[in-house]
């Protein structure tokens, strides 16, 4: 049992539909950044991008720790920025948790996958940012507690059985020393969509 398992990676790279198998398989919670409640952007707001995503980000933080105040555990998180990704050890050392890191080694697996998603479904659509985020996200070093998983050439079967493997015989790091990375290394959606 793990306290927090977070699934990160670029869209179209099957996040959503691995941390919804896994919810399932460990009857934890489930709960992606985009279930954040609307709310409106102050208009004296400099930076519309990067203060919507600081109130979702510390917003999620303020849940999954709820939760896990609760009781619960196995608590399956995704769909935040993978700047985030490196604040995690800091935030979350102590825990038990896991970080699985999705990543294509085919970038025509993604372009693919993202042609035939609908405007619905989320993510960005823009497909030589697709594939320039999951080269930056595959090729950056791995952190505490984080393991990767290569989709490519993958069912959605395999990818959940490799998943719950990783899960089940991973003992995470409980006290570690880390340092936030140079946020360079890291893919950001504000920086993608030019927000900022």
């Amino acid at each position: 049992m793990k306290d927090f398992i977070f699934i990160i990676g670029p869209s179209a790279v099957g996040k959503t539909t691995l941390a919804k198998e896994l919810y399932q398989h460990y009857n934890g919670v489930y709960f992606e950044q985009n279930m954040v409640p609307e709310f409106s952007i102050p208009e004296d707001c400099e930076d519309v991008g990067v203060f919507e995503e600081q109130v979702c980000w510390d917003n999620v933080l303020l849940q999954l720790k709820f939760f896990y105040d609760q009781g619960f555990r196995n608590i399956v998180a995704l769909d935040f920025d993978d700047l985030r990704t490196r604040e995690i050890p800091k935030i979350f050392r102590g825990y038990k948790f896991i970080t699985i890191k999705l990543i294509s080694s085919s970038p025509e697996q993604i372009r693919e996958q993202m042609i035939h998603r609908h405007n619905n479904e989320g993510g960005l659509y823009d497909l030589d940012n697709i594939v320039k985020s999951n080269e930056k996200i595959k090729n950056r070093n791995l952190l505490p507690n984080e393991v990767i998983i290569d989709v490519f050439g993958k069912s959605k079967e395999d990818v959940l059985k490799e998943a719950i493997d990783k899960i089940d015989n991973f003992v995470p790091l409980i006290d570690y020393e880390y340092e936030l990375d140079d946020e360079n290394n890291y893919q950001s959606w504000i920086k993608s969509k030019n927000l900022r």
